[in-house]
C-alpha cells in the first residue's frame, strides 16, 4: 500500500460531513483523480498527490478563511469509473475542482461531467486535442501539453534532420491516435513520409510482432506514440531486437517521461529525442521543487506532477483573488492571468482551454554524459509557446469563434 492511500483514507473519513460543505460556497475541496496503481501510476499517482499537498501547504492551507481540503481516487484508466468518481465528488462531497485526469479517454470523460456541473477541471495527463478542439468546455484547462505540441517539436526537428520516412508504432485508443494524427501532419509538412501505421492494444505485453513490423518498414524513424508501459515495453523489445543497432533505424519517442527513462536505463534510451513541457534539471526553480519532491518520495517528478502542483497554485490564487469558488469568476480570472512559477513563464490560457508555455526539444544522454542522479536530458532547444502549440486561429473550439 502507498502512504498515500492511509493519508487518503483520513481525508476521506470526513466524508460523511461532504453534503454540509457542498453547501459552503467558498469552501474548497480539490480532488487528485489519477491512476493510483496501473501502468501510469509512476507519472502520475502518489506523486500527484504529494504534488497537490505541497502546492496546498505552500499555499498556506486555507483559503478564503477556511482550510483547503484534498481528496483522490484511482480511475483505473477508465472512464466509465472516473466519470462516476467526478459526477460522484461534484455531487456529494462538495469537491470545486479536479485535477490530474490521467488518460485521455477519461480525461474526455470527465470534462464532460464537469461542464454538466459547472466546476473547474485541469487536465495535466492527457495529451489529446479533443480537450481543446471538437470537445473543449469553458470549465476545463489542458494545462502541461498536447499531442499537437509533442509532436511539432520532435517530429519537425528529426524530419529537418534527415530522418524523413516514419513507421508509427501507436497505441490504438485515443490518446495514441491523436498523436499520430499530429505527427502526420507535421512530418508531411516538412517534406516526409509515413510508411506505416502499425496500432497495438492498450497494455500490450508482448511487442514482437509490432518491432518487427516496424523493422521491416525499413522507416528511417520508429515512431513510439504510446507512453507508461506501453512505451517501456515497445523500447525494450526494440533493444532486444537489436532496432538501430546498423545505424538505419531510430526510435523517436513524443510523450517520454523521465520516470521511464531511469526505470529504462540510459544504455537502452540513449540518443532517443524527445518533447517536454518541464524537466526538473532546467533552472533553480525547478531543482528547488524537485529536491523537496524527491525528499518525499525518493525520485524526481514527473512534468504531469510538476503541472498538478502549478495547476493547483493556479486555482488557488485565482479563487483567492475574486474571492469565491464561482466557476465563472476562477476561470476568467486565471485565462486573464500569466502564469509565473516554477512550471512555467509566461504561460497563458486561451479561451479554447489551452495552457500555452514553452516547450522543450530533449535528447536522452549517453551513459558517459550523465553527471549525476537523474541526470539524464540534454536540452536541445526551447520551443517558444506560441510555435509549439496549435495556432489558436486553427482551432475547432466554439469558444475561439468572435461573435
Amino acid at each position: 500500500m502507498f502512504k498515500s492511500w492511509k493519508l487518503g483514507a483520513l481525508i476521506l473519513a470526513g466524508a460523511a460531513l461532504a453534503p454540509a460543505y457542498a453547501q459552503q460556497a467558498d469552501r474548497v475541496k480539490i480532488g487528485v483523480l489519477t491512476d493510483m496503481s496501473g501502468m501510469y501510476s509512476d507519472f502520475g499517482g502518489e506523486g500527484s498527490v504529494v504534488a497537490a499537498q505541497m502546492a496546498i501547504a505552500d499555499f498556506g492551507g486555507t483559503v478564503l478563511g477556511q482550510p483547503i481540503e484534498l481528496v483522490f481516487a484511482d480511475n483505473q484508466n477508465k472512464p466509465d469509473l472516473a466519470s462516476a468518481k467526478a459526477r460522484e465528488w461534484f455531487d456529494t462531497q462538495g469537491v470545486t475542482m479536479i485535477t490530474d485526469n490521467m488518460n485521455s479517454a477519461a480525461a474526455l470523460a470527465v470534462a464532460a461531467v464537469t461542464k454538466e456541473k459547472n466546476r473547474i477541471n485541469f487536465i495535466t495527463s492527457s495529451g489529446t486535442t479533443d480537450l481543446t478542439n471538437a470537445q473543449c468546455n469553458a470549465n476545463t484547462v489542458q494545462y502541461a501539453y498536447d499531442n499537437y505540441a509533442l509532436s511539432n517539436v520532435v517530429a519537425s526537428a528529426v524530419v529537418k534532420q534527415g530522418g524523413d520516412t516514419w513507421a508509427f508504432l501507436t497505441v490504438d485508443y485515443a490518446f495514441g491516435r491523436s498523436l499520430e494524427e499530429a505527427a502526420t501532419e507535421v512530418i508531411l509538412r516538412n517534406g516526409g513520409k509515413v510508411v506505416a501505421n502499425i496500432r497495438h492494444p492498450f497494455n500490450t505485453q508482448d511487442f514482437a510482432p509490432f518491432i518487427l513490423q516496424a523493422q521491416a518498414s525499413k522507416a528511417k524513424i520508429i515512431g513510439l506514440a504510446s507512453s507508461g508501459s506501453d512505451l517501456t515495453n515497445s523500447i525494450k523489445t526494440a533493444k532486444d531486437f537489436n532496432v538501430g543497432a546498423d545505424g538505419k533505424q531510430t526510435l523517436a519517442g513524443f510523450l517520454v517521461f523521465i520516470n521511464s527513462i531511469h526505470a529504462l536505463g540510459l544504455d537502452a534510451t540513449q540518443d532517443m529525442y524527445l518533447a517536454s513541457g518541464w524537466y526538473w534539471d532546467l533552472n533553480d526553480d525547478t531543482r528547488a521543487f524537485s529536491k523537496r519532491f524527491h525528499d518525499k518520495l525518493k525520485k524526481m517528478p514527473s512534468m504531469n506532477q510538476a503541472g498538478v502542483y502549478s495547476s493547483v497554485m493556479t486555482y488557488l490564487s485565482a479563487v483567492k483573488a475574486v474571492g469565491s469558488v464561482d466557476a465563472k469568476k476562477v476561470m476568467d480570472k486565471m485565462k486573464a492571468t500569466p502564469i509565473n512559477d516554477m512550471f512555467a513563464k509566461g504561460g497563458v490560457i486561451r479561451p479554447n482551454g489551452l495552457m500555452v508555455h514553452d516547450m522543450y526539444l530533449m535528447q536522452v544522454k549517453k551513459p558517459s554524459e550523465s553527471k549525476y542522479p537523474w541526470d539524464y536530458l540534454h536540452v536541445r532547444a526551447t520551443v517558444p509557446g506560441k510555435e509549439a502549440f496549435l495556432p489558436l486561429e486553427q482551432s475547432s473550439c466554439p469558444m475561439t469563434k468572435k461573435s
